[in-house]
């Protein structure tokens, strides 16, 4: 039960707090931060586009290099997110006893690769946001 909390409660902690503003909002009549006019939405256009193309360009690669290279480069998230996911899952159920504090750091880093792969789009998905 424990492990269920520390895991699925900080996932859900930004919806609870989105659902909670939603009450405010609601209760208050607000617009909160939603753009007044056309001009202010073309503005969050842009803003939006900009931070996509930012974001494209970190994760390209780099000058020249050979097609491995960046075939290695492309596979180092899912690869280390597997492995972490596997260490944790055979630390707690598979070969030999490791030790408590060895079982929460993985329990920790599994957390936070569960949210990267499903978290946020799981998030945006419950918005109505696509």
């Amino acid at each position: 039960m424990e492990l269920l909390l520390t895991t699925l409660l900080p996932s859900l902690l930004p919806a609870l707090a989105d659902g909670a503003r939603g009450i405010f909002a609601r209760l208050t009549k607000g617009k909160g931060a939603q753009p007044q006019n056309v001009n202010e939405v073309i503005a969050l256009m842009n803003a939006d586009t900009e931070k996509l193309k930012t974001l494209a360009a970190l994760d390209a690669p780099s000058g020249e290099s050979y097609k491995w290279v960046n075939a290695v480069r492309a596979l180092q998230r899912p690869v280390v997110s597997g492995a972490i996911i596997i260490g944790y899952l055979l630390a707690c159920y598979g070969i030999g006893a490791p030790s408590q504090e060895t079982i929460d750091t993985l329990a920790q880093y599994a957390s936070m690769v569960t949210f990267y792969l499903f978290g946020d789009r799981t998030y945006s998905y419950i918005k109505g946001r696509k």
